[in-house]
C-alpha cells in the first residue's frame, strides 16, 4: 500500500486560513502528529459547485497558491487531490474552443453530443438518474448560430467528458500525470457513476461499462504511483464490488450506522456491518457533502432509517432529495442530511468522543473533516447567505478561529484520539470484533505483542481504550481527558 495507515483530514484549500500556505501553517502547528495525511478539496480554478467545475487539474487557482504550498504539504504528508472525472468546466479552453468552432473543434470528442442518440423517450428520461431539476442536457450556441445539446449532470457550468472518445482519456491521464508529478499519492474519484450514458438505463454505475472506465483510471494512476478513491454513494454492495477491484472503497454506511447506535443505543446493526465491511476501506463521519442515507439503504432497515431521520431533522437543515425519487415522502427520497456530525449528536461531546473511537477502530483508513476535527456547530448564517444547504458544514475559519477552537476539551480528546491511531502499532495487525451486548461494542487491534481494545457503552456514551505499553508490555488506558 503506497499510503501510511494514519488519519487523514479533509480540508478546502481556502477555509483553514485564507490559502494553503495557511493550511501548511495550522498543520504543522496543531495537527501534524496528529494526522498523516491530507485530502484537500479542489485547488483548481473552477467556476461553479464549490470547485468541483475544473477549468482543468494542471493549474493551481492562484487565489489559493501554487505548486510549491501542495509540494510542501505533500512532502510531509500523504496527499489527496480529488480528479473529477465526470466533467469539465465550461469555462475550459477545451470547452471554448467547442462553442467557438463547433464538431470542427478538435476538442468535440470530448463532450458526449446528446443529439447523436436519436429520439430520447419520456421513458427514457423516466429511467435516467437526475441530479438537478431539469434534464441533464444543455443547449449549446456556436459561434455560427448553430445549435446542438451536450450532456450536463450537474450544474449547467459541468459538461460531462464523453468516455467513448479517445480524447477523454488522454485528458485524463494528463491530468493524473501532472497531479502525481507534485506529490499526490490518492486520486478520489468524483462523480465517477454519471461516466456511464446508455440510453435505456438509469445512466448512473452502469455496469459492467463503469468497472471498465474505474479499471483504466486505476492502471493509468498505479503507473505514476498513486492510488485511486471512487467516491459513489448508493447502495452498500458497490463500495464492496470496488474493494475488490485494487482500490479504496469509501465506508460511507458508517456515519448513518454511527447516529442511529448512539442515538437509539443499539449497536446490533453496527456490528452486523462491521464483520463484513471491506477491510480496505476510507472512512468517514462527515465530509463537504451531507450526511449521505443511500449508503446504509439495506444496512439499516428502513423504519431505523426513519427514526434517525426524524431524531436529526430538527438539528439541521432542509434535506437534501434525491430528484428521481417516485415518493417525495419515502425515506428513499432522502438523499443527504444537511447537518455538522457533531451537532447530529445534539453536541454531546461523550457521544462525539465515542464515535470518532469507533471510526478510528474500524479497518481502513480514518478521514476527518475540519468543521469535526474542530467540533464545529452549524453555520447557519453561511447557509442563508449562500442559498446551499450543504454550507451548513463548510464554515470558514481563520488562523485565530483554529486556535480557538483546538482548545475545546473536546477537541483536545479528539486529537488524542487521533494521535493513538496513528502511531500505535497493532492497528498495522488485524481486526478483532469482539462480544458485546446490544448496547455496547467491543473492537480490537492485534499485530505481534501489540494489542488494543475499545469499549463503547453506548447507554451511557461512555469511551475506554486499553493498550498495551510498547516499551513495557504492560496495560494501560488512553487518557481521554483534556
Amino acid at each position: 500500500m503506497l499510503l501510511r495507515n494514519s488519519v487523514q483530514l479533509i480540508c478546502y484549500p481556502d477555509r483553514i486560513g485564507n490559502n494553503l500556505a495557511d493550511l501548511y501553517t495550522a498543520l504543522e502547528s496543531h495537527f501534524s502528529d496528529a494526522v498523516g495525511g491530507v485530502h484537500i478539496l479542489p485547488f483548481y480554478p473552477s467556476n461553479a459547485d464549490a470547485g468541483f467545475s475544473p477549468l482543468t487539474h494542471r493549474e493551481v487557482d492562484p487565489e489559493y497558491g501554487n505548486w510549491e504550498d501542495i509540494e510542501r504539504i505533500a512532502a510531509k504528508y500523504d496527499l489527496c487531490a480529488d480528479l473529477t472525472v465526470n466533467h469539465i468546466s465550461d469555462a475550459s479552453v477545451e470547452f471554448g474552443d467547442f462553442v467557438q468552432h463547433g464538431f470542427a473543434s478538435k476538442y468535440a470528442d470530448l463532450f458526449v453530443n446528446v443529439d447523436k442518440f436519436g429520439e430520447i423517450t419520456p421513458d427514457d428520461m423516466a429511467k435516467i438518474h437526475i441530479r438537478k431539476e431539469k434534464e441533464p442536457f444543455r443547449q449549446v450556441t456556436f459561434a455560427n448560430g448553430d445549435k446542438a445539446r451536450v450532456w450536463c449532470t450537474f450544474t449547467e457550468n459541468q459538461i460531462d467528458l464523453n468516455y467513448e472518445s479517445d480524447q477523454t482519456y488522454h485528458l485524463l491521464e494528463s491530468y493524473i500525470r501532472e497531479l502525481t508529478s507534485h506529490g499526490v499519492k490518492l486520486l478520489r474519484l468524483d462523480a465517477f457513476g454519471y461516466t456511464t450514458k446508455e440510453i435505456g438505463t438509469s445512466c448512473f454505475l452502469v455496469e459492467p461499462q463503469v468497472y471498465r472506465n474505474l479499471d483504466w483510471i486505476n492502471e493509468v494512476a498505479l503507473k505514476y504511483g498513486a492510488e485511486c478513491l471512487p467516491e459513489v454513494h448508493d447502495h452498500t454492495s458497490f463500495q464492496y464490488a470496488i474493494s475488490r477491484r485494487n482500490m479504496h472503497p469509501y465506508g460511507f454506511a458508517l456515519p448513518p450506522l454511527l447516529l442511529y447506535s448512539l442515538l437509539d443505543a443499539n449497536s446490533v446493526y453496527l456490528k452486523n456491518w462491521l464483520r463484513m465491511c471491506p477491510r480496505n476501506m476510507v472512512t468517514v463521519l462527515d465530509t463537504h457533502d451531507g450526511i449521505c442515507i443511500p449508503d446504509v439503504e439495506g444496512v439499516l432497515p428502513d423504519d431505523k432509517i426513519r427514526v434517525l431521520i426524524n431524531n436529526i431533522d430538527a438539528r439541521s437543515a432542509d434535506p437534501i432529495l434525491r430528484r428521481s425519487a417516485a415518493n417525495i415522502h419515502s425515506v428513499g427520497a432522502i438523499y443527504q442530511l444537511t447537518c455538522t456530525f457533531y451537532d447530529a449528536l445534539m453536541r454531546n461531546d461523550d457521544a462525539y468522543l465515542a464515535a470518532r473511537a469507533i471510526q478510528f477502530f474500524t479497518p481502513g483508513i480514518p478521514q476527518v473533516y475540519y468543521v469535526g476535527l474542530l467540533a464545529g456547530c452549524n453555520d447557519n448564517d453561511l447557509m442563508q447567505q449562500t442559498g446551499e444547504l450543504r454550507d451548513i458544514n463548510r464554515r470558514y475559519y481563520s488562523l485565530e478561529d483554529v486556535e480557538d477552537a483546538v482548545e475545546q476539551p473536546v477537541v483536545q480528546s479528539l486529537l488524542e484520539l487521533m494521535r493513538f491511531r496513528c502511531s500505535y502499532p497493532a492497528f498495522d495487525g488485524h481486526f478483532e470484533l469482539n462480544y458485546s451486548n446490544d448496547s455496547s461494542v467491543c473492537m480490537a487491534w492485534r499485530h505481534g505483542e501489540h494489542y488494543c481494545r475499545l469499549f463503547v457503552d453506548l447507554n451511557f456514551k461512555t469511551t475506554t481504550v486499553t493498550y498495551q505499553d510498547v516499551e513495557t508490555g504492560t496495560a494501560r488506558v488512553l487518557d481521554l481527558a483534556p
